[in-house]
């Protein structure tokens, strides 16, 4: 070794230089570790290429392409190499917001997006006469277990256990034929809806949004009432209404004259869009013989006139809905029987036999009995000024001593006592004297609470005004 030092010396210093420089450059080879032998020679000609000797010669790169040299000369990217995906795993640092990657997870997420998604089949079951469930179930092809299951909750067991000959049940199944839900429309608003998941059955109700619109409509009575509604687009039970709002002011079987006329705006409902019902009459206005009638629909559910009286009085004009009057208030009336001259101190109405008869007002029953005159009969007194008096029913339905509430069933009209025609003969009583159950001037209506009154009349303002409106255009279009 010493020798070898010795002779080193000896060479011209540029000599010993580059000397050192290769067995440097021979130690590294030799000790770092070698892979492919093919990349290490390819990196070794790469190197021997581009590395720069002591004495600044440079190796000839006339043989490389254009594109190759383009490449090495254009900026660096600092890409970083990519290792195999099997390795790609970034483990995220609590104080790292980069997430995980983990291509593996991902290939498995795109290969499941690329399966064919779970077929489902719907089918529609009428339900038949005599069907249960069980039966319907059956022709569904499902099991007895699936029955028991369902109507084991509690929203199931209240519907599906009652379900009608007509209604439809809607079956959904997966390729394999097992139930994945059930549904049933419990009404137009309602749906149960039934799911099934690896626990089991679970349920919920679906409910559509409801969203409610106004409409107007009126007409001009030429016939009747009745017809006249119907020619308005209006409902029996529009009709009934709209009647019954008035029917302590107006008299409907006798009071409607040819000309009366009527304008209404009312209540429509829709679910989802679709029509569903119409709804509460919210403001209506009636003329009848040169008189003025208003109502309007406040939020306690209650009607009252525009200026805030309510169309609800002590007593209702009429206590029957009846045909026509057999007979009016008379002092001077010959009777039917005895051909006598006698005083009716009533009025006489016809109706079909069965007939419900109403309470005119709230109060207490005095007396409810039966003779061979009046036949069963019930008498109301409802306050130190008023009775009312009710004779020839076919049943009775309230005691003596009762107290009963305008509007409700004391009886049925019939022909009981010395009648020629089955009727209803009501008596009106005022301080102890007989009083023209047609003519008697009422007692007036209580106002509204002096805390809603002013809510009330903007309200009633507003709609009132859109009435009017809405007439002067439905006029105008009809001439």
């Amino acid at each position: 070794m010493g020798k070898v030092i010795t002779l080193l010396k000896l060479l011209p210093k540029m000599h010993q230089i580059l000397l050192c420089f290769l067995v440097l450059v021979t130690l590294i080879i030799v000790i770092l570790p070698s892979g492919d032998p093919h990349a290490s020679k390819d990196a070794n000609s790469k190197l021997s290429g581009t590395i720069k000797l002591g004495n600044g010669d440079q190796s000839d790169s006339s043989n490389m392409s254009a594109d190759k040299l383009a490449q090495l000369k254009a900026p660096l990217s600092f890409r970083t190499p990519t290792p195999p995906a099997d390795l790609l795993r970034v483990e995220r640092k609590s104080s790292d917001p980069t997430p995980q990657i983990e291509p593996q997870a991902e290939s498995s997420i795109d290969e499941l997006t690329r399966q064919p998604a779970q077929k489902k089949h719907v089918k529609h079951f009428k339900v038949k006469s005599g069907d249960t469930l069980a039966a319907l179930f059956n022709r569904a092809g499902l099991s007895s277990r699936d029955v028991y299951e369902i109507t084991q909750l509690p929203k199931a067991k209240k519907n599906l256990l009652k379900i009608l000959p007509g209604e439809e049940i809607i079956i959904v199944k997966d390729d394999a034929g097992e139930l994945l839900q059930l549904s049933y429309h419990i009404d137009p608003i309602s749906t149960l809806v039934i799911d099934r998941d690896p626990k089991g059955y679970f349920e919920h109700i679906s409910q559509k949004k409801v969203d409610s619109r106004n409409k107007f409509s009126s007409a001009t009575i030429n016939n009747n009432f009745w017809n006249a509604g119907v020619s308005a687009g209006l409902t029996p039970n529009q009709i009934m209404q709209l009647a019954t709002i008035f029917g302590w002011d107006i008299d409907f079987a006798l009071d409607i004259r040819r000309g009366d006329n009527f304008s209404i705006i009312f209540e429509e409902e829709y679910a989802d869009g679709e029509f569903l019902r119409n709804g509460n009459i919210l403001a209506a206005e009636f003329s009848n013989q040169g008189d003025r009638y208003t109502a309007v629909r406040y939020t306690d559910g209650n009607y009252y006139s525009e200026d805030g009286r309510s169309m609800r009085k002590a007593f209702l004009r009429s206590p029957v809905d009846f045909k026509y009057v057999s007979s009016s208030f008379n002092p001077k009336r010959l009777h039917p029987v005895t051909g006598q001259v006698r005083a009716h101190r009533g009025v006489d109405y016809v109706a079909a036999v069965g007939t419900p008869i109403k309470a005119a007002g709230k109060g207490r029953v005095i007396k409810s009995a039966y003779n061979q005159y009046n036949g069963n009969y019930v008498f109301i007194k409802h306050n130190d000024t008023y009775t009312t008096k009710y004779l020839h029913l076919k049943k009775r339905k309230v005691r003596q001593g009762a107290t009963v509430k305008q509007g409700q069933i004391i009886g049925t009209l019939g022909s009981t006592g010395r009648v020629t025609g089955a009727h209803l003969h009501y008596e009106f009583i005022v301080n102890g004297s007989h009083r023209n159950p047609r003519t008697v001037k009422l007692p007036k209506s209580l106002p509204i609470a002096k805390s809603e009154k002013s809510k009330f009349l903007a309200l009633s303002k507003q709609i009132m005004a859109k009435l009017q409106q809405d007439k002067q255009i439905r006029l105008a279009s009809i001439q």
